[in-house]
């Protein structure tokens, strides 16, 4: 453990600086950014914005989402994925590293994933009594599947269902359950809104497969682009993000969204970027950087520009 870690350690501050590190909290937008979505388009439908219900939400969700990784983080240690995997790009794949450099212990990874997972369950419990019980299958849905991504008995990142799970845990559900929280309904555009958002975090996944395949394949965890094979998952991964725009234009010529959320096609060039990378350098992971970052940047420009979109169409 290095001097810096230790001394990180020894005061409150330090040690929650360690501890957000250890959750990775740079992927932390993939949490966020529904939550900004779905507030969005609840203003635009009701003129309302419910704070103080609003940062609840994201609250909740943001340590969801660190019991997610932390977990992960933990379970990816016990089938030896992350201790084999040297062609990781950090900090977009392969995990935090902590357990791999001795910076902490695995059970406490472990404790710390359980008290995010019950700390965040207890914010929604509170959310589920104060608006409504549909909160509690959105939540409970997407919590439990976050935690057992990797975690035993049902590890769905290990039998290709993960891919599934992350478009609904980071896409679909926060999306419709920040929209429930404000606005006590779910609406058509609500649901329109949270699939550009899905699809767009699901290519950040999908993209951060790629330099975790060979370990990956080695320790049995079947994702998709395992079974698939790089050079072949290149297709869905171009047709992610191609269809997260064309599904925006689709669902302003059905009138489901505003026409300022075609501000998205301002995205447009980080999407070619990072398709050309990818086919490019699919086989080569130091290489593929530019499209690990590009998606990530993509899908919160994405969000951002829809958000803006909704925010702003009430007032054009």
């Amino acid at each position: 453990m290095s001097s810096t870690t230790r001394g990180e350690q020894h005061s409150i501050l330090g040690r929650a600086a360690f501890w957000v590190r250890a959750s990775r909290f740079q992927f932390f937008t993939a949490s966020i950014i529904p939550v900004i979505v779905g507030g969005a388009v609840a203003y635009h439908d009701t003129r309302a914005f419910l704070w103080a219900y609003w940062l609840a939400t994201l609250v909740a969700l943001v340590l969801l989402h660190a019991a997610a990784n932390l977990a992960n983080d933990y379970y990816d240690h016990l089938s030896r994925n992350d201790e084999i995997n040297v062609e990781f790009i950090s900090p977009f794949t392969g995990g935090s590293r902590f357990i791999q450099e001795r910076l902490t212990s695995p059970v406490s990874i472990l404790i710390a994933a359980l008290l995010c997972l019950a700390a965040g369950s207890a914010i929604g419990l509170v959310l589920v009594w104060l608006r409504g019980w549909p909160i509690l299958i959105l939540g409970a849905v997407g919590g439990l599947s976050g935690f057992f991504y990797t975690a035993n008995p049902l590890r769905l990142g290990y039998r290709g269902l993960g891919e599934i799970f992350i478009f609904l845990d980071f896409g679909v559900l926060p999306v419709l359950g920040t929209y429930y929280v404000q606005a006590q309904q779910f609406t058509l555009s609500a649901g329109a809104a949270s699939i550009p958002v899905a699809l767009m975090i699901a290519a950040v996944l999908w993209i951060n497969q790629f330099p975790d395949y060979v370990a990956d394949r080695a320790v049995d965890k079947k994702h998709w682009v395992v079974r698939l094979g790089r050079r072949r998952a290149v297709y869905i991964y171009t047709g992610m993000l191609v269809l997260a725009l064309v599904s925006i234009a689709v669902f302003v010529a059905l009138g489901w969204m505003p026409p300022l959320t075609l501000l998205t096609l301002l995205t447009l060039p980080l999407a070619l970027n990072a398709i050309r990378t990818a086919w490019r350098y699919y086989d080569e992971p130091p290489k593929l950087l530019p499209a690990n970052v590009g998606t990530i940047t993509m899908h919160l420009a994405v969000g951002l520009l829809m958000s803006l979109g909704f925010g702003l169409a009430p007032f054009i």
